[in-house]
């Protein structure tokens, strides 16, 4: 059976994920602007395009049978080495189409010159799919530490020979090294940590058995994920590889501050909701907290990207790139619009309300979709990611509304969880009007920069001393609670 889980393993858990994404991303602040100013960004868009794709398949050919192994009572050997035959082969089918057919699809997303990227990137659905089965036991059995550590490990492999290789002039090859060295050094780490090993044993009743559960797992998934990825597509047919390239670097580094803080945090929210199913007054003071609390950490992070997206380009992506300081600059105001998602999502999930997240997973890909291929259809990059950004104030709307039916949450509770955003509005718009006005008096993008995050935290900081008292002193009171007493805080 898997471990019991109490909130000292969850947190410790959640303290290694967190370890392990900011080490994971640190890199990816650091990487993607070196290689940015070293590679074009038409070779930015195509490997994008391509490993958009290949990342859409692989998830499909998992089909979720390795998820179902995480909530089986005991670790069933026959079960566990169907599900690694069953994705392996899966795998290697969808890697074989892929090869076969790659120009025609590089072509079918609008990036035909990607045709030869995708047959080399087609190996690596099965070299990704080929770990799942580890990483499940890994999971079920809360050793989460072990997987941060190779996490770790493979992505700063993968960083320094991408780096290296393109300061030698390898150009787009030092981006398919990283993706090959990562996975390949990532594969060999899980299977090292769980002591799992394959045997030529294969049950079909197992497969059938996993795949009712799996494949009612994945639709919501599979929406999620076109909503995340099919701008790309959309981008690279109407508007080119140069303007995907754009996008491609400009969501990476704005998606960090999200993929940083929400990774771990949204993995521990759904079983912690759970728990507190049928306690509606506990669960909706765990909702209020916790969406407080994401949103004045995330908040003033991607709205003051916003405000200063033009000195960051310049700064960290070299003026090649200074024209796509407006993708960032919009791609930073889509995500922050949408911060209290982060809690929503697994919020409805911990309540049983999958059905509504689906539907609104099925609406966000169809809205996202068709939104930005209209706009990229009738006018600019620019006016794709305006588009997105109505698209995600929409989303914002209807799940705000949900959450807040099925919790019969009164309104005080929306005000009180929207201030922090409104509170990083402001600010935000604070330093752009100095930015504008005044910023030429000092034209060094860097100077720029580092006095707007000055300006910036200065003045958010005093804004959150005045409007989140109330906030700061119950979190200041849960730390005194759990310093004086680890072994209450443990049990809670």
């Amino acid at each position: 059976m898997p471990p019991a889980v109490n909130a000292k393993s969850v947190t410790r858990n959640v303290g290694w994920s967190v370890l392990s994404k900011t080490g994971t991303f640190g890199l990816k602040f650091v990487t993607v602007p070196i290689l940015a100013r070293i590679l074009s960004p038409e070779e930015f868009g195509a490997v994008a395009v391509a490993l958009a794709l290949v990342q859409f398949l692989a998830m499909i050919g998992g089909a979720g049978f390795a998820s179902g192994l995480v909530i089986q009572r005991e670790e069933e050997m026959a079960t566990i080495h169907s599900v690694f035959w069953t994705n392996l082969a899966i795998s290697a089918a969808m890697a074989l189409a892929i090869f076969l057919t790659a120009d025609e699809l590089a072509a079918l997303c609008g990036a035909p010159e990607a045709g030869y990227l995708l047959r080399i990137m087609s190996l690596l659905i099965p070299l990704q799919l080929a770990g799942d089965v580890a990483y499940a036991l890994l999971a079920r059995r809360m050793q989460f530490s072990r997987d941060a550590l190779w996490s770790m490990i493979s992505e700063s492999a993968g960083a320094l020979i991408a780096v290296g290789l393109a300061l030698l002039g390898a150009g787009v090859w030092a981006l398919i090294a990283q993706l090959f060295s990562s996975a390949a050094i990532r594969l060999v780490g899980l299977y090292v940590v769980s002591g799992y090993r394959p045997r030529p044993v294969f049950h079909p009743r197992s497969v059938v058995s996993l795949g009712r559960f799996s494949l009612g797992m994945m639709g919501s998934e599979i929406a999620n994920f076109i909503t995340f990825q099919s701008p790309m597509v959309v981008i690279s047919r109407y508007l080119g590889l140069a303007d995907a390239g754009a996008y491609s670097a400009a969501n990476r580094f704005s998606s960090i501050p999200n993929q940083v803080v929400l990774s771990a945090v949204m993995g521990v929210l759904f079983p912690a909701f759970s728990s507190m199913m049928h306690d509606r007054e506990r669960r909706s003071q765990a909702l209020l907290l916790s969406t407080q609390v994401t949103t004045v950490l995330l908040a003033p992070m991607m709205f003051g990207l916003w405000a200063l997206a033009e000195p960051a380009m310049r700064v960290l992506f070299g003026q090649q790139w200074a024209h796509a300081w407006p993708v960032l600059a919009l791609l930073s105001l889509s995500k922050g619009i949408l911060t209290p998602c982060s809690t929503y999502i697994p919020y409805l999930k911990g309540i049983g309300r999958g059905g509504m997240l689906f539907w609104w997973a099925v609406f966000r890909a169809a809205a996202t979709t068709g939104a930005v291929a209209y706009a990229a259809m009738a006018g600019t990059l620019v006016d794709a990611m305006i588009a997105l950004c109505v698209v995600n104030a929409i989303v914002l709307v209807g799940y705000t509304g949900v959450v807040y039916r099925a919790d019969r949450a009164p309104l005080r509770g929306l005000l009180v969880t929207s201030r922090p955003m409104l509170t990083s509005i402001a600010m935000a718009l604070i330093v752009r009007y100095l930015l504008d006005v005044h910023g030429h008096l000092m034209p060094n993008p860097a100077a720029q920069l580092i006095v707007g995050i000055a300006i910036g935290g200065a003045i958010y900081s005093v804004m959150t001393l005045v409007f989140e008292r109330q906030l700061l002193l119950k979190l200041g009171e849960l730390v005194r609670k759990r310093g004086s007493n680890p072994a209450v805080s443990a049990a809670e």
